[in-house]
């Protein structure tokens, strides 16, 4: 196979039961390399399944899964030394300084004494933890500790990253400098494959969600798409009179007061033909507009829409899943 074209993970007809549970029941997915793919799902939905068995911690009952252009189930162990997994708790050893953490990393890669010093200033300097790094990490902000948690990830140079729950903890300022850790990250070609708690973070990051429940993929695409499955999407006209907005209202069909004064809701999918063919309307009608602004639900409101449940918990990885070193999966 060309890894260089091939996704960075291919899984068609993934099963997997416990005794007579099913807990995936024949899943298909393709993440492009290169970009940010986020599974969502309320808790029990197979989420955390479906990652111990791409990271090769368990097996599948049946279907196909290539990750980073090896079959799990034929060649774990190249598997397991592509890739990174970084647990939603931290696997710091808060007794040893940052740096020392690195070059433990680099110990378990099998990294020469010189290269893992290398690979550790490189890192350090990459995730602004210089100074900290001499520091012992116990004495780090959850925040610090979170980024030096990724840096020892990527010790072993893998192209794809699980990450679990990147932010959880975290306060809002740390929260906006992991993300931006994660879109360099991708910049510079690594995949990154994210399960949060927080439908606003998988809104800000991934190229493509998936939502998982009862063991199926039943919605899949870009949020923008998600949301647009989903009832409650609209244009909010704003008038700079009553006299528009008396007009407005008899010729634009299930349009209905806003809020606010001199503002009407009209129902629409917010795609940009619909869009066209409103603001086409209102020219032809020759009504003044003086904003117009779409709005569209939510991730929370489309997670609850499609699985009736009010938020997207995601199962923890398997404690000691922490990082990888090249066959090895502790």
């Amino acid at each position: 196979m060309n890894t260089a074209e091939a996704p960075a993970i291919l899984v068609r007809g993934l099963r997997k039961s416990y005794g007579d549970h099913v807990v995936l029941d024949g899943i298909d997915l393709e993440i492009p390399a290169g970009t940010i793919f986020s599974l969502l799902g309320p808790n029990g939905a197979g989420k955390t399944t479906t990652v111990q068995i791409l990271s090769t911690l368990i097996g599948a009952d049946e279907g196909t899964a290539v990750v980073a252009g090896h079959d799990v189930s034929r060649d774990p162990g190249a598997v397991r030394g592509s890739i990174g997994v970084t647990g939603q708790y931290s696997a710091v050893d808060k007794l040893l300084t940052g740096r020392e953490n690195l070059l433990m990393m680099a110990d378990l890669h099998h990294l020469s004494r010189r290269e893992g010093r290398t690979v550790a200033d490189r890192l350090l300097e990459q995730f602004d933890l210089v100074e900290a790094g001499k520091k012992v990490a116990g004495t780090y902000s959850g925040g610090m500790q979170r980024r030096l948690d990724l840096a020892m990830t990527l010790v072993g140079g893998p192209r794809l990253i699980f990450l679990d729950e990147p932010t959880t903890g975290l306060d809002p300022r740390s929260r906006r400098t992991m993300w931006q850790i994660v879109r360099d990250l991708v910049a510079d070609g690594v995949t990154i494959f994210l399960t949060t708690q927080y439908l606003d973070e998988a809104d800000q990051l991934a190229d493509k969600l998936a939502l998982l429940d009862g063991g199926k993929i039943i919605a899949e695409g870009t949020a923008a798409e998600l949301k647009r499955r989903v009832p409650g999407s609209h244009v909010l006209l704003r008038f700079p009179d009553a006299a528009n907005l008396h007009e407005a209202t008899q010729v634009i069909s299930q349009s209905a007061p806003g809020t606010e004064a001199l503002t009407l809701k009209v129902p629409s999918d917010a795609g940009l033909s619909s869009l066209k063919v409103l603001i086409s309307l209102l020219e032809q009608e020759s009504i003044q507009v003086t904003d117009l602004s779409v709005h569209t639900p939510d991730l929370d409101d489309v997670f609850l829409a499609l699985t009736g449940q009010p938020t997207a918990a995601a199962d923890p990885v398997p404690a000691g899943a922490g990082h990888t070193a090249k066959g090895d999966l502790r």
